[in-house]
């Protein structure tokens, strides 16, 4: 059963971002004690704007410095929390393009470069079930072109 607000379900806002490379990958996080793999990001506190939190976030859980990289808000979206049945998370998502390597710090156990458009054999959180297609769209012609050559 996949709650929403109008259930009564807790609400968690987080700020979070689809992360992706030059060469068409999506990055996806895996946090300590959770079998899930999620977009890097984490709660909006008080008083924090959603692009201040991600900043906070990723500079903590990844070393990016967001203002450094190509960013945009993407948009809002509602999904199931990964791993709280009786939640669910309220997000703001940034389309965040980087070219480096990353180093996973913080709560995070394991990160993960991944096709968007193969099929996907890890265990994926709600929201990021939600994003995979807007990774496809967005990469999609520059997947199509690496895929003629």
């Amino acid at each position: 059963m996949t709650l929403s607000p109008s259930d009564g379900a807790r609400v968690v806002r987080i700020a979070a971002a689809l992360i992706v490379d030059h060469a068409g990958q999506m990055l996806l996080v895996r946090k300590h004690g959770t079998q899930a793999f999620m977009q890097a990001g984490g709660k909006i506190e008080l008083l924090e704007t959603p692009r201040e939190a991600l900043s906070r976030e990723l500079a903590e859980e990844l070393r990016i410095d967001l203002d450094s990289v190509p960013h945009e808000f993407i948009g809002h979206f509602t999904a199931q929390a990964a791993h709280e049945e009786d939640c669910v998370v309220s997000a703001d998502i940034f389309y965040v393009q980087i070219a480096g390597a990353v180093t996973a710090a913080a709560e995070i156990e394991d990160i993960v470069w991944i096709d968007p458009f193969a099929a996907q054999t890890l265990p994926l959180a709600p929201l990021t079930r939600d994003l995979v297609p807007i990774a496809q769209r967005r990469l999609g012609v520059s997947h199509a072109i690496r895929s003629a050559f």
